[in-house]
C-alpha cells in the first residue's frame, strides 16, 4: 500500500489552480501598466528625400509635329534664298553685258527694291530654324562637322548682306538715279558681280552637306 501510495504520489499530476470567474488565476501572472507600455512598439514614418532626375537630352527634342513645320521653314528659306541669289545674277550679269545704259539703271535700280532686305530677312529665318533644328534634334548644333560648317557658312553669308552687299547696291542705284534725272553718272558693275556667285556657291555646299552629312563628330580635346 504505500508503495501504491508512493507510485501514486510519483506519478500522480500537479494540482490545477481553480478559476473562478472574475478572479485572475494563481498560476498566470497579471500583466502591468508599465508591461504594456514597454511592449507597445512605436513607428515612426521615415521621409526620403527624392532628387530630381537630370533632364536628359533627348527630352529636348523637338516631336515630330513641330520638328517638320520648321524643317519646310527653313528648307523655304533656303530655297528663296537661293531663287533671290539667281534673279540678283541675272540683273547684275544684264547690266554686264547690255549696252543700253537705260537697261542698265533699270537693273541697278531693281537690285536695290529685292535684293538686301529679302536676302537679309531669308538668311535669319534660315538660320533661326537651322540653330531649333540642331538644338531639337539628335544632329546637335556644334557636335558635327557638317552642322557646324553649315552654321559658319549662313552666318557669314548674313553678315556680308549688310557689310558688302548693301553698299554696293545703294551705290549702284544712287548712280542709276542720277543717269534717269539726266545727271553725270558711272553705271559700272564693279564688284556686284561677286555677291550672286559667292552666296549661291555656299548655299549649294550648305544643302550638299544637309544631304551628304561627312565628317562625323567634333572631337573635343579633354
Amino acid at each position: 500500500m504505500s508503495g501504491l501510495r508512493g507510485g501514486c504520489a510519483l506519478g500522480s499530476t500537479p494540482r490545477t489552480p481553480s478559476y473562478h470567474p472574475g478572479r485572475t488565476p494563481d498560476a498566470l501572472p497579471s500583466r502591468t501598466p508599465s508591461a504594456e507600455r514597454s511592449a507597445t512598439i512605436t513607428v515612426v514614418p521615415v521621409t526620403q528625400s527624392v532628387t530630381p532626375r537630370p533632364r536628359s537630352p533627348r527630352n529636348r527634342r523637338l516631336s515630330t509635329g513641330p520638328r517638320r513645320v520648321v524643317l519646310i521653314a527653313h528648307i523655304a528659306s533656303a530655297g528663296a534664298w537661293l531663287g533671290i541669289d539667281v534673279v540678283m545674277a541675272v540683273f547684275i550679269g544684264t547690266a554686264q553685258l547690255t549696252d543700253d545704259a537705260d537697261l542698265r539703271a533699270l537693273c541697278f535700280l531693281a537690285l536695290e527694291v529685292f535684293a538686301v532686305w529679302p536676302l537679309l530677312v531669308t538668311g535669319l529665318l534660315c538660320l533661326v530654324t537651322g540653330v531649333v533644328l540642331g538644338l531639337g534634334g539628335r544632329w546637335g548644333l556644334v557636335r558635327y562637322w557638317w552642322v557646324a560648317v553649315k552654321l559658319m557658312l549662313n552666318v557669314i553669308l548674313t553678315v556680308l548682306v549688310l557689310v558688302a552687299l548693301r553698299g554696293g547696291v545703294a551705290e549702284s542705284a544712287e548712280q542709276a538715279r542720277r543717269w534717269i534725272a539726266g545727271e553725270p553718272a558711272m553705271l559700272d558693275v564693279g564688284d556686284l558681280i561677286f555677291p550672286p556667285i559667292v552666296s549661291s556657291t555656299a548655299l549649294l555646299i550648305a544643302m550638299a552637306l544637309s544631304v551628304i552629312k561627312p565628317w562625323g563628330l567634333i572631337r573635343r580635346r579633354g
